[in-house]
């Protein structure tokens, strides 16, 4: 039998030079290695214990608290700096991005490449064909001081996902409503690989989106195939030579599930978990406190267009806070380059500074007891915005947009159909 991406990508970094499939037991060399603020003491601390500083390509990110919000996380970001200028690491500082976006602009992430980052959304950088896995702190300390590590091939889930994207809908609804069939659990140790005519037609950005929650479905990655799309980024952001993994056409999956999305609706998650998606007409009209577009999900350029469609010459509810963060620095650049920031601030959206923002829970835009929020995140677990006592709902940037103005729960598609009413 032929082998999937992920068994191709673990064969080709394997340092005993053998063919691998899914259940063997690995040692491979790592192409790249990263950690953030919220990841990198411990990292640091295990570095120390082994004796070691790094052999393997290393990059620290200041992405979860920026700027930092008390002594403590003071701290650990001054330990960063001093372990980068001592060590020649690099270090990405506050208000470059977060990690997950700054990998792929910074050309980290090419299809074929083994990644592993503190992160447990890591797997965002499978957009592009290369493998991101999330690992603990430890894990990474061993990575990173010896450029390799031991693995577990996974088995493979094939997700093709068919049908005509209808109108309002848009990748986090795709994969909201993938979650609400699988659930968190649906994928637990997978890798999965995302195909069908559906992902050829989105976007990077979009596709981004999708490789990124691969997580919330318990998976230990996401990856998608690389096409021209992922090529002409590349060569746009002047990547060197690229080498493609793709699956065999006799690949062995585990599963193969379909998903034809031609007929569903924008998506909304329930508190507490990514996988109670509900079609909006079932939950339109839940009065919101707080909306917030942004993170690693949907922080990217195109997610800030969109919002900034529905959103020109309309206000924010006045009984509504919007906070907005760009995924990178690049990106909000960009946006106000095209007027994005211009159209977001004139209807009373509060722009946060590139990061991860209010996601973390750990600084701003905590909501108050019974608060609720809707929010283009990846979870919302009881406590995750830093408030346990406080409501999440998980949406895309067009949803989030479309509840700021009318300050509850509401369908997009009513400001982006020709003719819709205000």
């Amino acid at each position: 039998m032929g082998r999937t991406i992920i068994e191709k990508v673990f064969s080709a970094h394997s340092l005993k030079k053998k063919s691998v499939k899914a259940g063997d037991i690995c040692l491979c060399k790592i192409d790249f290695c990263f950690s953030q603020d919220g990841t990198t003491l411990l990292v640091l601390e295990s570095l120390k214990k082994l004796g070691k500083s790094s052999s393997s390509p290393y990059a620290m990110f200041i992405d979860h608290n920026v700027p930092s919000p008390n002594v403590g996380v003071s701290s650990v970001h001054s330990q960063m700096r001093a372990f980068s200028c001592k060590n020649k690491v690099a270090l990405y500082e506050i208000g470059e991005g977060i990690s997950h976006q700054l990998v792929i602009e910074e050309k980290k992430a090419l299809p074929g490449n083994l990644i592993l980052g503190a992160d447990s959304h890591t797997s965002t950088c499978g957009a592009l064909g290369a493998v991101g896995l999330g690992v603990g702190s430890t894990d990474l300390a061993v990575s990173i001081a010896t450029g390799k590590n031991w693995f577990r091939v996974p088995s493979t889930y094939k997700i093709v996902i068919k049908g005509k994207i209808p109108e309002g809908v848009f990748s986090k609804d795709i994969m909201l409503y993938i979650l609400r069939n699988l659930t968190a659990n649906g994928a637990t140790y997978r890798a999965i690989e995302y195909q069908g005519e559906v992902v050829s037609r989105l976007s990077l950005d979009a596709r981004l989106t999708i490789t990124n929650m691969s997580v919330e479905l318990g998976a230990k990655c996401g990856v998608m195939l690389a096409d021209k799309k992922v090529f002409f980024y590349l060569k746009k952001i002047g990547a060197g030579k690229i080498t493609p993994v793709y699956p065999d056409k006799d690949a062995e999956y585990e599963k193969t599930i379909e998903f034809d999305i031609s007929k569903i609706s924008p998506m909304v998650a329930l508190p507490h978990a990514p996988d109670k998606g509900v079609f909006i007409e079932e939950i339109e009209g839940k009065k919101i406190d707080q909306a917030f577009i942004g993170t690693c999900t949907n922080g990217r350029l195109e997610d800030l267009e969109i919002a900034a469609k529905i959103l020109k010459g309309r206000r924010v509810h006045p009984e509504v806070k919007l906070l907005v963060a760009p995924a990178s620095r690049r990106i909000f650049k960009e946006a106000l380059k095209k007027g994005i920031i211009k159209v977001l601030i004139e209807a009373g959206a509060i722009i946060l500074p590139p990061g991860c923002g209010p996601c973390v829970g750990t600084h701003q835009g905590v909501p108050a007891d019974g608060e609720v929020v809707i929010s283009t995140a990846n979870r919302n677990f009881k406590g995750r915005m830093g408030n346990p006592s406080s409501f999440i709902y998980l949406a895309s940037p067009a949803t989030v947009a479309s509840s700021s103005i009318k300050g509850k729960i509401s369908d997009p598609r009513r400001y982006l159909l020709r003719g819709g009413k205000k």
